[in-house]
């Protein structure tokens, strides 16, 4: 099998940056030649072994970096942006757009926000009654997907968040749990905690410094609520530092990702990073034994296990989504190549689907996308009820996955014929950028395609692709 040539000139020069060096100096230090780490910086060369050991032994970098994700993240995100239909000309090939993901991504992200404005404006003319007259009818990006994205591109992993977090919790007294040490923790900053009927699951008053939480919702709800309760209060320093360096274009915005980061604690607390890493290699990552050990649900599980990415010491890099019944992603993060639509469903193909037909079962899948890649993907329904008769039960479904090279690793995958091409099932990101030519499950006709349109004959589709 052919080796693959590694580029990373955008991480060479990130690198270069924070270390505030000049070419020459990093050139010495890496023991090479100016000329040579300048066509490796502009991706004109790859990346040689020597230069990785140099990263790593002179800087310490953790050289799993060169191979991030954000280039996959890139390409999938401008392909899919380049599906609608206002570009009326050819779609560019898909080398370019690897190129410019490779070598110019903040011009990659840069066009990415403008399409985004560009969607929002549409919206917004669609409804021109509406909008007329409103205070807030600019353009800018909608504070929901600009969070979103920060996320995404932060490859889900806030360091400063995790770490903090982990400090918290090997705070704990050996004899209390994780809600003991949270009430202990918030009583010593005079904050009140009341478990009692509520129609709210959480209310924090902060004239009074009470803080209130349902007593009908679910134990593993209660305690991860107290967490983020307690980031709001205890962390909001490190918050609203760290929503400082994202720069945020709205209130709106920054009100989302402070919340955002607020969870994200709460679920780093619940389950440390280097004890629940260590749990789930030891468990061969099964969610409810990881779920029962940690006092978390398996949402919560799965979210977490795709945030195990802390620089020198990564975990599997997973892919995790949420899904609701109408096939709206309504959480998505990918640590693999593997992408997400950002707009609509995902495929109707992959078995996250098929997990509201069959409920109270973990479905397993593997899965091949039309670039030749390989995944395990694992599905699960997740009911979220509402503490009352009265109350409505949310109904979402989640995914899990990884490729299959990692599948040895997981319980879920045992017996699993992966050698086995005939076992895949092929799967894509959304019809208006896969290629596949026959798939009876197709909505609309990919982009980088000619049709072909014969009345006289239908086949699995009511046209044919070149």
């Amino acid at each position: 099998m052919a080796v693959q040539k590694l580029y990373a000139g955008a991480k060479l020069r990130e690198l270069r940056g924070r270390l505030s060096l000049t070419q020459k100096v990093f050139a010495e230090k890496l023991g090479v030649s100016l000329p040579y780490l300048n066509q490796m910086e502009n991706n004109n060369r790859p990346v040689s072994t020597s230069v990785v050991l140099g990263l790593a032994q002179e800087f310490g970098f953790d050289v799993t970096e060169l191979q991030s994700g954000d280039e996959a993240r890139l390409v999938g995100d401008m392909r899919e942006a380049l599906a609608d239909p206002v570009f009326t000309g050819p779609a560019p090939a898909l080398a370019d757009l690897r190129l410019a993901a490779s070598n110019a991504p903040a011009l990659a992200r840069a066009f990415l926000d403008l399409h985004a404005a560009y969607r929002q404006t549409h919206e917004r003319l669609a409804s021109l009654d509406e909008a007329l007259g409103r205070e807030d009818a600019r353009l800018q990006p909608s504070p929901w997907e600009e969070v979103r994205d920060f996320f995404h591109y932060c490859d889900n992993y806030i360091d400063a968040v995790d770490r903090s977090a982990e400090r918290f919790a090997a705070q704990r007294k050996p004899d209390e749990t994780v809600a003991e040490a949270v009430i202990r923790t918030l009583a010593a900053r005079q904050v009140t905690t009341v478990i009692t009927d509520a129609d709210t699951v959480r209310h924090y008053d902060a004239q009074t410094k009470t803080l209130t939480i349902a007593r009908n919702a679910h134990p593993a709800t209660q305690t991860f609520q107290l967490l983020l309760q307690l980031a709001l209060i205890a962390q909001e320093p490190l918050l609203n530092a760290t929503l400082d360096l994202a720069r945020f274009q709205s209130e709106e915005a920054r009100g989302i990702a402070k919340v955002g980061l607020a969870n994200y604690f709460a679920g780093a607390a619940l389950m440390p990073y280097s004890q629940f890493l260590a749990a789930a290699q030891e468990t061969r990552h099964d969610l409810e034994v990881l779920g029962a050990r940690f006092g978390a649900s398996l949402e919560q599980v799965a979210h977490r296990l795709s945030t195990l990415q802390r620089p020198g010491a990564k975990g599997i890099p997973f892919f995790f989504v949420r899904v609701d019944q109408a096939g709206t992603i309504t959480k998505r993060h990918s640590a693999t190549t593997l992408q997400f639509a950002r707009y609509g469903g995902a495929c109707p193909l992959w078995n996250v689907h098929q997990a509201f037909e069959l409920p109270g079962q973990f479905l397993r899948q593997l899965a091949e996308t039309p670039d030749g890649a390989r995944y395990f993907c694992l599905a699960r329904d997740v009911s979220k009820s509402g503490g009352a008769y009265h109350q409505p039960t949310r109904r979402y479904a989640i995914g899990l996955g990884c490729e299959v090279r990692h599948a040895p690793a997981l319980v879920y995958a045992d017996h699993l014929d992966t050698g086995s091409a005939a076992a895949y099932a092929p799967i894509g990101i959304s019809c208006r950028i896969c290629e596949r030519r026959n798939c009876h499950q197709r909505s609309v006709p990919p982009l980088e395609r000619h049709l072909r349109v014969d009345p006289n004959r239908r086949g699995v589709l009511p046209y044919q692709l070149d």
